[in-house]
């Protein structure tokens, strides 16, 4: 049975090792679903910090996103292509790392990423469709969102990617609409090109911003690879995700530098309605719909994640699609109420959110892809993945840990937030470097522990 035959099916696979015989899928999936989820509201007003928030002239911020874009998806797509080698979850996997119980401070970690991004698309959602009519209110929207999300969930891996296949011709054929039409039908006002003044600071805080975004996905990157052929290939798998992820996240940032600059109050959703007078329906409701697909893989695999936390706990235990369902609706009503509840100053607040996710997301994806491909090569005991007391990688990993809470400190002295600078962020103007640090200082250490310790593949293989 063929993917498009199982698409309208429900899958009934959580956690589990994916067999060989239910292997399916091919290289452009992986293109598709980075691309086609990433062509959102979300990204758009993630670019538009580049001009709004880091304030650089628009070549300035989009030469800063590229540049974040292109490194940031090297480490996404190197997490990609480890879900057909071992077919399992991300957060599975890094049990091999951390341990079995090691491993549940980094998944909680990335359950509650999950709800963040989650309840931001929610209101961002709701806002959007608030724009079209007053007679939809922003917790409408909101709700509209939130349910189609659920539903694709619920279904699972298939129609999530058929979702975002379909979101990749949809979405992206409405992007160059209205790239079109706010440049040549609104026009662009005299002064675009000379707005702002280049600045280290905001360029830095530009390149780490749209370095995070694709670091961002990391944590659940192999839960839409985990399903494919083993011989799709580390190389196949890797490209099609990269470029997948950079193209798709590249054009929407553009376009919200383009959309911060032009409207007055940064308002960038509103500003999207504006400029795009005449589609305005037509681009919202596609973009909104968009917003479902990513929300969906967002709350599918917040589902993987907390029923990975559950299964370390009760071993015994294997949920199922019922499990799936079940938690999904927890973490949506979680997510629903802080999306209801939290829509004031949400652009500051987001700011915020993505910046701390960077510094501890950023220590996590080092230990992992230096233990995955140059100490163990690829080769782990899948089985022992699934026992409590963590079969040969045992319940704490110390080497991983110390490693990651090393790279979370040593980070500190290069952080630039509203809440705390570090001693070296004042003396590069504010300029945020910590995510540079704290990736080659966490590889470096970690790398260095293996070795000493003597952690190889033929351990892992054991």
């Amino acid at each position: 049975m063929n993917q498009e035959d199982t698409i309208g099916r429900l899958e009934q696979s959580t956690i589990q090792p994916i067999p060989a015989a239910e292997r399916h899928g091919k290289a452009s999936d992986l293109f598709t679903i980075w691309f086609g989820s990433n062509i959102t509201l979300l990204t758009i007003v993630t670019g538009a910090l580049a001009v709004t928030v880091f304030k650089q002239p628009f070549w300035w911020g989009v030469l800063g996103i590229v540049i974040g874009t292109l490194v940031g998806a090297v480490f996404m797509a190197l997490h990609s292509a480890q879900g057909p080698q071992l077919g399992v979850p991300q957060m599975v996997q890094t049990r091999g790392q951390f341990g079995s119980i090691g491993s549940l401070l980094v998944v909680g970690l990335v359950v509650i990423m999950y709800l963040g991004f989650f309840a931001s698309n929610l209101v961002l959602g709701g806002q959007a469709l608030q724009s079209l009519t007053p007679a939809v209110s922003v917790n409408d929207g909101v709700i509209v969102v939130g349910v189609l999300s659920l539903v694709a969930t619920i279904f699972g891996y298939n129609l999530i990617h058929a979702y975002t296949r379909l979101m990749t011709w949809c979405s992206g054929a409405v992007l160059v609409l209205a790239f079109v039409w706010i440049i040549f039908v609104h026009g662009l006002p005299a002064d675009f090109l000379t707005k702002n003044s280049a600045n280290l600071t905001g360029f830095l805080g530009t390149i780490s911003v749209a370095a995070l975004w694709q670091i961002a996905y990391a944590p659940y990157v192999s839960d839409y690879s985990r399903y494919m052929p083993a011989n799709t290939g580390s190389r196949t798998a890797f490209w099609a995700s990269y470029w997948g992820c950079s193209l798709g996240s590249i054009f929407p940032m553009a376009l919200g530098a383009v959309i911060g600059l032009v409207v007055a109050d940064g308002d960038v959703v509103n500003g999207l309605t504006t400029l795009t007078r005449g589609i305005s329906t037509l681009v919202v409701i596609v973009l909104s719909i968009g917003i479902a697909a990513t929300n969906a893989m967002n709350l599918y695999c917040g589902a993987l994640s907390t029923i990975t936390i559950l299964q370390t706990l009760f071993p015994s235990w294997s949920g199922k699609a019922r499990a799936r369902t079940v938690t999904a609706l927890v973490l949506f009503g979680i997510s629903l109420t802080i999306a209801l509840f939290g829509q004031s100053n949400f652009l500051a607040t987001y700011t915020n959110f993505i910046l701390l996710l960077l510094y501890v997301l950023v220590p996590w994806t080092a230990v992992n892809l230096i233990d995955y491909y140059l100490v163990c090569h690829g080769q782990y005991d899948v089985d022992s993945f699934f026992r409590q007391d963590g079969g040969i990688y045992g319940r704490f990993n110390g080497i991983a840990i110390f490693s990651y809470l090393f790279g979370i400190v040593v980070q500190l002295p290069f952080v630039a937030t509203d809440l705390y600078t570090g001693p070296i962020a004042k003396r590069l103007d504010g300029a945020d470097i910590s995510w540079v640090v704290g990736l080659a200082l966490t590889s470096l250490v970690y790398y260095v522990g293996c070795k000493r310790f003597s952690r190889t593949a033929a351990s892992a293989a054991a």
